[in-house]
């Protein structure tokens, strides 16, 4: 690969770290839930909210009490999605006529918007109406974000609040964060994507002649704002089949560039509001740190593999899957955002990228997406990590691990554990399945270890709610539609109820000073350590797993064979 291929990434890392800090303090401010420069002008719309849904922000919630808020809303949102798809035949705004949507299809899109996952098993362009993708699937986009950063928010109070039982409002949580958060920012991509060429439109299909005298029909729709929200909220779904590869979504290298600026910002932002929320800016930056560690690491390698020459094609470059109006390059470096964050968007096939780039985007995943991971959610489930690096550290000295003042017990292990093995066991437990039985194999376009990787990576972006797909798999079938929706939910709730169940036992306890045996949650060696057990924990769960497919898949691949 020459240098120039080099420029793009170099200025992308430069700049997600340069505006990172500025991401975080915003963040922050939205959370905090008190007044900041600018807010007045939305200040209206949140107290409309409270007073028209009759929510006193005010009123402070035992963990119980938030999940049970959380759960109601997210399961309204589940049914909400699911009617409007089954109903889109008899609604405004399809030109198209499209029909309803199949019932176990709808579960299915309904399940993964609602869970952050976005993964689809269906082309929008045949499949949904303009009303569908709106007032389904985008306020979706925006409310499970929303949920992601109020969880996230729950857990920081949880560490800093002293033999309270209160974890905030989740209510006031999630009007916030859309309010002063997502509208805005979304509002101002979506002008910008427009000025590029992403369409906004509510006309009906352009019939159109090629310059070979064929006739071709062009979709239209109100892309923008679902392309603005699908990256800024880390859901990635697409508003066409093709995603973020389609001209229509993704016209110009400057939207390109942008799009995959929007799906790391605010994750990153994530870890640096996070410190401020606890008070100690040095734990955000250690965060932060093993964080650009692991996506440094993972966009290296991948960016040297796609570099090489492929032996089976006479040594000839990996073209194949690319978007040629972007090149190599921007092609890696959007398939590492996207699986180091919870966004399942792509601009070029996974499918068809080197056998080792393939497998970092699935390892990437498997991880359990906390390498900057969702809005809000990559957060407390690098937390998660957290408090089992500071066991171990508190085995090593052998004395009762602390973590920010509060003392790590059995139980707060326990739900630490859980939260990081449910996605894992989720994803190997339901490949299996599919690995055994003619309903999973029949959807596989290729066998070997390339079909193992299309199976496995369809069920980690399931659980790990990613969204993208690896292509060459038919999702669309009952068995996948069914089992992907419960990896969904698995991945989605499993973390979330541990998540705050932790956050209601640290609320509870009392604040201990730190001393000598104390191990720092800061500083290099805190940053090495947590580092190493996401990949220990990574690589002992799912590496034999990832031998039998994109490893040896690799290797089979220098000496000229494919599948």
């Amino acid at each position: 690969m020459p240098y120039q291929s080099w420029l793009e990434p170099i200025i992308y890392v430069l700049l997600l770290i340069g505006l990172t800090p500025l991401a975080g303090f915003y963040i922050f401010r939205v959370l905090d839930g008190g007044r900041f420069r600018g807010d007045v002008l939305l200040r209206p719309l949140e107290t409309a909210i409270y007073r028209l849904s009759g929510i006193d922000p005010a009123r402070p919630m035992a963990w119980r009490e938030y999940l049970l808020c959380l759960l109601l809303f997210n399961g309204l949102g589940v049914a909400a999605v699911f009617g409007l798809q089954l109903a889109q035949g008899a609604l405004p705004l399809n030109p198209q006529g499209f029909a309803a949507v199949s019932p176990l299809l709808a579960f299915n899109t309904a399940v993964s918007f609602a869970t952050n996952t976005n993964w689809q098993a269906y082309s929008g362009e045949v499949t949904l109406s303009y009303f569908t993708q709106m007032l389904g699937l985008t306020v979706q986009n925006f409310l499970s974000a929303a949920t992601g950063l109020a969880v996230m928010a729950a857990l920081a109070r949880g560490l800093t609040r002293r033999e309270d039982s209160g974890l905030g409002n989740f209510w006031s949580d999630v009007v916030r964060a859309t309010v002063y958060l997502l509208l805005p920012l979304s509002l101002l991509l979506a002008v910008v994507l427009m000025s590029q060429g992403v369409i906004q439109n509510f006309g009906a299909y352009v019939h159109a002649t090629t310059l070979a005298g064929q006739d071709q029909l062009l979709p239209m729709g109100p892309a923008a704002s679902q392309i603005a929200i699908k990256q800024l909220g880390t859901n990635g779904g697409g508003f066409f089949g093709a995603n973020s590869a389609h001209p229509f979504e993704n016209p110009t290298p400057l939207s390109n560039f942008l799009e995959m600026f929007a799906i790391l910002i605010l994750p990153a932002g994530c870890a640096f509001a996070f410190g401020l929320m606890v008070k100690s800016r040095r734990h955000g930056a250690a965060l932060l740190a093993a964080m650009f560690i692991l996506f440094l690491a993972s966009l290296t390698v991948g960016l040297w593999a796609e570099s090489r020459p492929d032996p089976s094609l006479f040594n000839r470059p990996l073209l194949e899957g690319k978007e040629t109006r972007f090149g190599t390059g921007p092609s890696v470096i959007w398939a590492m955002a996207t699986t180091v964050a919870s966004n399942g968007s792509v601009n070029a096939m996974h499918d068809s990228m080197a056998p080792l780039t393939g497998g970092l985007a699935l390892f990437n995943i498997m991880l359990g997406e906390v390498v900057f991971g969702g809005v809000g959610s990559g957060l407390y489930g690098m937390v998660l990590f957290v408090a089992l690096t500071v066991f171990i550290a508190g085995l090593m000295v052998g004395r009762t691990p602390e973590y920010l003042g509060k003392k790590i017990e059995a139980r707060d292990i326990t739900c630490a554990a859980v939260g990081v093995l449910a996605p894992g066991a989720a994803l190997l437990l339901l490949s299996s399945l599919a690995c055994v039985l003619p309903a999973g194999l029949s959807s596989l376009a290729n066998r070997g270890p390339h079909g193992l990787t299309e199976v496995l990576y369809a069920f980690a972006s399931a659980a790990n709610n990613n969204g993208s797909a690896f292509a060459g798999l038919n999702a669309n079938t009952p068995f996948y539609n069914l089992l992907t929706a419960l990896a969904m939910l698995v991945g989605r709730f499993g973390v979330i109820v541990p998540v705050l169940m932790l956050a209601g036992n640290l609320a509870r306890k009392r604040y201990t000073p730190p001393s000598a045996g104390t191990f720092p949650t800061e500083g290099l060696m805190f940053v090495v350590l947590l580092t190493g057990v996401i990949l220990i924990v990574g690589a002992l769960t799912f590496f034999p797993a990832l031998s039998l497919g994109p490893i040896m898949e690799q290797f089979l691949m220098a000496g000229g064979r494919t599948f």
